[in-house]
């Protein structure tokens, strides 16, 4: 099995940053893709941004429109969300997720991953 646990989520006004980390343990030599979703109130779970752990190939959504970066730090079991000029839209629960099983599915699915933290909030103010 694999634990995921996110840290870094907080209240930032609109135009603000924040960096989200998610760090891995357990069976962390099969992870092969680690991804971010977020879910906002009243909305279904979205797909934010993804990273293939060997490769360091990077997946995003569309409507982040370049303002986040992911990244991984191979050594530390951790992969980070860089979020800039954050919109109140943005506002959700941020989850960690990681795909052991080397799923050939869509990687912006649920059901790509196979191990997900417990989510970290973030509110953008106006």
């Amino acid at each position: 099995q694999v634990q995921l646990v996110e840290s870094g989520g907080g209240l930032v006004q609109a135009g603000g940053s924040l960096r989200l980390s998610c760090a891995a343990s357990g069976r962390t030599f099969s992870i092969y893709v680690m991804g971010w979703f977020r879910q906002a109130p009243g909305k279904e779970r979205e797909f934010v941004a993804a990273i293939r752990w060997n490769s360091g190939n990077t997946y995003y959504t569309d409507s982040i429109e370049g303002r986040f970066t992911i990244s991984r730090d191979k050594d530390k079991k951790t992969v980070y969300l860089q979020m800039n000029s954050l919109k109140p839209e943005d506002t959700a629960v941020y989850y960690c997720a990681t795909d052991t099983n080397a799923s050939i599915g869509l990687i912006t699915s649920h059901s790509f991953y196979d191990y997900w933290g417990q989510g970290t909030q973030v509110t953008v103010s106006s």
